[in-house]
């Protein structure tokens, strides 16, 4: 919590790898939520149709709308943790740059994005699967990216 008050790292070290840590926690989250995404879902337009409305050739079911609002509330708790934690390290860290209130408000828009998008296209179509692979994929790399640059700043001084 010290961090919180001061953003002074150079006095602790110790301080410094657990933010770090913690930094590569969540990138090595991202990986897996990607992973993830593409078994369950699917992060193309085929699979991800397929995943939501079935697929009568191939003997498909539809998802079934408790396990996708499952996923989906899962996906917003985890979203929502990780960049509020991501977020906050990054203002911390890199307060001073001209950037650092779009990064965040643009993390925040496609991190929040993606979850709605999913529940829209299972009820509305096939735009909305389209939008949530969008969303989807650009809060990860963009949540990836600005990890990359906190643990850049923690480790390069």
């Amino acid at each position: 919590m010290k961090f919180l008050v001061t953003k002074d790292l150079a006095h602790s070290t110790l301080l410094n790898y657990l933010i770090g840590s913690v930094v590569f926690t969540i990138l090595l989250y991202l990986g897996l939520d990607l992973l993830l995404h593409a078994y369950s879902i699917g992060l193309d337009k085929h699979s991800l149709q397929a995943t939501l409305y079935g697929d009568a050739e191939n003997f498909i079911e539809p998802i079934l709308i408790d396990s996708l609002l499952l996923q989906v509330h899962i996906d917003l708790f985890m979203t929502l943790f990780s960049i509020l934690i991501l977020s906050s390290i990054y203002i911390r860290l890199y307060s001073s740059e001209a950037m650092t209130k779009w990064i965040v408000h643009l993390l925040f828009i496609l991190g929040i994005l993606a979850p709605v998008m999913l529940i829209l296209a299972y009820f509305v179509g096939t735009f909305f699967a389209a939008m949530w692979l969008i969303s989807f994929v650009l809060w990860h790399v963009l949540a990836s990216i600005v990890g990359i640059m906190i643990l850049k700043k923690l480790l390069f001084k």
